[in-house]
């Protein structure tokens, strides 16, 4: 089980090539404030001397740090591992320089932050990959993040507090990551920065592992012993107290070799029963054997990871089409693509069906039989005329002479004028099913095939093409629905089967006249008999039902409102009923006609025109030698696009390798 950690640095070194956070690897995280003693944990671990020191954050980029451990060098085999020295290190943005001087090793972080992050203190998140080859570290993977701040110094920015926060908050999020916190003994555990950072992602500390540092450095008459025990701070990993370097042990370059042996003396003293459960070296045993069954326990998830994204990424890379070796073909192929989804999507059998509104064909219909169905519905077909109109129309056609018949000539004029009005939403129609059929252009460019979003140029000349062939079929298609109207108005045939007969029409409407009067007739002399009954009543004197008028007070029956307008005469009557009822049933004989022939028209010019024209457009436009070669010209962003899909497969592909070496006998 010892080889799954070299497997993850493998693959993290595999995955850092492509910059890719999509796998999330097993890693510890150390979290800490500033002046926690991380850095000294950190070094204790190693063994020597290697990161930067000073004020403010020194750590500015995480650095993930891979121990290896490798044979003494006396115990090498001749040509194992090509470095004649003990212990030495190198970086993955200069693998091929080796590092056997820490010092240096110290120089390169330092100017490698400075390259990456600037002078100005400021942090970043891209990582630092150091990789320490020594006998004396266990094999083990540690992330070393920046220390938490709270005030901002020199240059650096008003928010570092959140920048901080949010760089340690993406690594601890990670559910693989394992989170070391870093707390000094010396302060209050129950406000630990790094603790409380910890418990926003792992509130049930059962990826936490707690260290508490600077032991030695506790008030006098107070120990950790409460806390190392567990009785504070809960944290399911552990807690192990470790006794760092002073700054007087820096200074003076005391080993490490002997601050560890100081470390133990000190646990030996002050702590003699967790002795043997603390320092730096009960530290790197747990954390390499925690990071052991960590991978173990991530690594079939891990591997299932993987195989999905590796399948992914190979059918998006596949969706971005080949290079282009003949042009002519392509062109030939990406046309006929497009042109077949255009007409599907108009048809109702294309691939990609909406749910969420009407498209192409559907929409074409609704707006046939619904937007303007109703529309012709709703218009009246007398609105818009008084019987002062249609008495005018009467007598402006008889002239200076009285007129026995109502004349046929007002019926036609009349007539054309309502008829007039089914032109306008006649050629509304026309508008919406041309706005509908460019609509299905962008439909068809936002499901089109990759090979067509390929080719930016290509894809605009055929959106082009279509266009431009609708706007020429526009004007005709009007010009069509405009001479259906004209067709109409041009010859008004009152012999129609449809169409009730004028003499038929005038004697229904003197009959319901003569019904009409005779009714008033009856009413009229049943008035009168109530009118004598009342005279009759008043001329008994004060006790009937009616006083006599008193002095000087007259009776004129005559005494009421006059209105403005005359009434009209029984004839006037009869001939603007007969003239209504011939323009109503005229109408809507016309009305049914046009609702039938426009969409037919519309289809016939405009929509099956543009389906069995656009293809023959297309190839005369665009099928040219010299715009073949311009019109296939990848877009830049796809080019980008397919490079890094290529390079991810190719990570992805590679980590499937590495993790298929693993065999079930190193899981135990």
């Amino acid at each position: 089980m010892e080889t799954l950690i070299p497997v993850i640095n493998r693959l993290q070194e595999v995955f850092v090539t492509v910059g890719a956070e999509i796998v999330q690897l097993p890693q510890i995280i150390v979290v800490g404030s500033q002046s926690s003693g991380k850095s000294s944990v950190l070094e204790s671990l190693v063994g020597r001397d290697f990161l930067p020191r000073g004020s403010g954050i020194v750590t500015r980029r995480p650095l993930v740090l891979q121990l290896v451990n490798v044979p003494p060098l006396v115990d090498r085999k001749q040509g194992e591992s090509g470095v004649k020295a003990e212990e030495w290190g190198t970086f993955l943005h200069c693998k091929n320089k080796i590092f056997t001087d820490f010092g240096e090793i110290r120089v390169e972080v330092e100017e490698e932050t400075e390259r990456g992050s600037g002078d100005s203190k400021g942090i970043s998140p891209e990582p630092i990959h150091l990789k320490i080859f020594s006998p004396h570290v266990l094999n083990l993977t540690l992330v070393d993040l920046p220390g938490i701040t709270k005030v901002p110094v020199g240059d650096q920015p008003e928010d570092i507090e959140s920048q901080v926060q949010d760089m340690i908050l993406s690594f601890i999020s990670n559910p693989n990551s394992i989170i070391l916190a870093v707390s000094p003994a010396n302060s209050d555990l129950a406000t630990s920065d790094a603790l409380k950072l910890a418990r926003e992602v792992d509130p049930d500390g059962r990826r936490t592992l707690l260290v508490v540092s600077k032991l030695d450095l506790m008030d006098a008459g107070t120990d950790a012993l409460e806390v190392l025990l567990g009785r504070v701070i809960p944290v399911h990993l552990g807690i192990i107290g470790v006794v760092n370097r002073s700054q007087h042990d820096i200074n003076t370059q005391k080993s490490l070799a002997d601050s560890a042996r100081d470390e133990q003396a000190f646990l030996q003293r002050h702590y003699p029963s967790l002795a043997s459960r603390c320092g730096s070296r009960f530290l790197a045993r747990t954390l390499s054997r925690l990071l052991m069954h960590h991978i173990r326990d991530c690594l079939p998830e891990l591997k299932t990871r993987v195989t999905v994204l590796t399948s992914q990424y190979q059918a998006r890379l596949s969706s971005y089409g080949q290079p282009v070796e003949d042009h002519s073909a392509t062109l030939l192929q990406i046309i006929t693509k497009f042109a077949s989804d255009y007409c599907s999507t108009i048809e109702g059998t294309a691939r990609h069906i909406q749910t969420s509104e009407l498209c192409g064909g559907a929409r074409i219909c609704y707006i046939f039989h619904e937007t303007f169905g109703r529309t012709l519905q709703s218009i009246d077909p007398l609105a818009g005329l008084t019987e002062l109109d249609i008495l005018t129309a009467i007598r402006n056609a008889t002239g200076p002479r009285p007129a026995l018949f109502v004349p046929e000539v007002s019926f036609e004029l009349l007539v054309k004028k309502q008829i007039k009005r089914l032109e306008e939403p006649s050629l509304r129609c026309v508008e919406l099913v041309h706005e509908e059929m460019q609509r299905i252009i962008q439909h068809c460019s936002n499901y089109s095939t990759q090979e067509l979003l390929r080719f930016p140029k290509l894809h605009d000349s055929i959106v082009e093409v279509v266009t431009s062939l609708l706007r020429k079929r526009l004007p005709i298609t009007n010009e069509m629905v405009h001479n259906l109207v004209a067709i109409e108005l041009a010859y008004i045939n009152t012999k129609h089967p449809d169409f009730t007969d004028a003499a038929v029409v005038s004697a229904s409407v003197n009959s319901q006249q003569v019904e009409t009067l005779q009714d008033g007739g009856k009413r009229w002399k049943n008035d009168k008999a109530m009118e004598e009954r009342a005279v009759a009543e008043k001329a008994k004197g004060p006790g009937s039902a009616y006083s006599s008028p008193s002095k000087g007070q007259a009776v004129n029956l005559l005494d009421t409102a006059v209105p403005v307008s005359r009434k009209l005469s029984t004839r006037e009557q009869r001939d603007c009923e007969v003239i209504q009822r011939l323009i109503k049933c005229y109408f809507l004989i016309v009305r049914k006609s046009i609702q039938d022939s426009v969409p037919k028209t519309v289809m016939h010019f405009l929509v099956n025109f543009v389906k069995e024209s656009f293809r023959v457009s297309w190839v005369r436009q665009l099928y040219k030698q010299p715009l073949l070669q311009e019109l296939l010209v990848e877009s830049q962003d796809m080019a980008q696009q397919r490079t890094e899909v290529a390079r991810m497969l190719g990570a992805l592909q590679k980590a499937n390798q590495i993790i298929s070496e693993i065999r079930e006998t190193h899981l135990w």
